[in-house]
């Protein structure tokens, strides 16, 4: 089928995407979409408004199109489930199904379907980290203990997800919790922001992508003021890719990060445990 091959802008030799186009609607709308699919919970609001994007896309760049199709695809299939935080053993088989689907029905559409590498997993590149990447894992780490503990416990965010004191209930949270995190990366970053970059600058690209993953995590349970927290960190997280076109680098970004996420709301349940966080 090969309907996209032609899109990609980062080959060598390539047009680099314009700075404005008409295309920035379509996808605009899309990303619209997941704030009234996660953030708003406005299921037939959602639907339609991502229907609108992929009629205009169409209208618009047919090349588009064909990528915003696998990201409408993709949270289709998110919104058939709710994502808010339960570790129960039924609901977390339910969840790891549904969303590994909606990275890996996107994935084999654009491999075998239209022929295209346009997303990848690039878990080993053949760089080492340089020092400052090294560094900035630490510093990733000092920012959670200092940020995490005002905003779950200050805000209350931290009773969107099961209190937990038993050994197994510990377990499941931390699996939940990593497991959760390393799929944002599996799909708002190399399939929503790679999508996204083949068409846009990749400011703009990362904008898109920050306001779908910022909408997911509003209905994982980081509401209140989380949004002030959740979308500079999923643009940094697109600016991380761009930098070390790592994968494996990124995980372990957010991983650090969930850790202390894992920590704060243990801690935040059953104040005695844990007392690092002043709280």
């Amino acid at each position: 089928m090969g309907v996209t091959e032609g899109a990609a802008p980062r080959a060598a030799g390539t047009r680099m995407p314009p700075r404005a186009s008409w295309g920035l609607v379509p996808a605009g709308l899309v990303s619209a979409s997941a704030v009234l699919l996660f953030g708003l919970q406005y299921q037939l609001a959602g639907y339609a408004v991502l229907g609108v994007a992929l009629l205009l896309a169409f209208a618009i760049n047919r090349a588009l199109f064909w990528d915003l199709l696998l990201i409408a695809l993709g949270l289709a299939i998110i919104s058939t489930i709710s994502v808010e935080a339960n570790i129960s053993y039924p609901n977390m088989a339910l969840m790891g199904l549904v969303l590994g689907l909606a990275v890996l029905g996107p994935y084999l559409i654009a491999r075998h379907v239209y022929r295209t590498h346009a997303i990848r997993f690039p878990i080993r590149t053949g760089q080492r980290w340089t020092t400052l990447e090294r560094w900035y894992l630490v510093l990733v780490v000092l920012l959670g203990w200092l940020i995490l503990p005002t905003y779950f416990i200050r805000s209350g965010a931290y009773q969107n997800w099961p209190a937990v004191t038993a050994p197994d209930e510990i377990a499941r949270l931390f699996v939940g919790v990593n497991v959760v995190g390393i799929w944002d990366e599996l799909f708002f970053i190399c399939t929503v922001f790679a999508l996204l970059r083949r068409h846009f600058p990749d400011w703009q690209a990362n904008l898109l992508q920050a306001v779908i993953f910022t909408s997911f995590l509003w209905e994982l349970g980081y509401q209140s003021w989380g949004p002030l927290m959740t979308f500079p960190f999923a643009l940094l997280q697109g600016y991380t890719f761009k930098i070390t076109k790592s994968l494996t680098y990124v995980v372990c970004v957010h991983l650090l990060f969930d850790l202390v996420v894992f920590l704060v709301i243990v801690h935040a349940h059953t104040r005695e445990w844990l007392p690092i966080f002043g709280y």
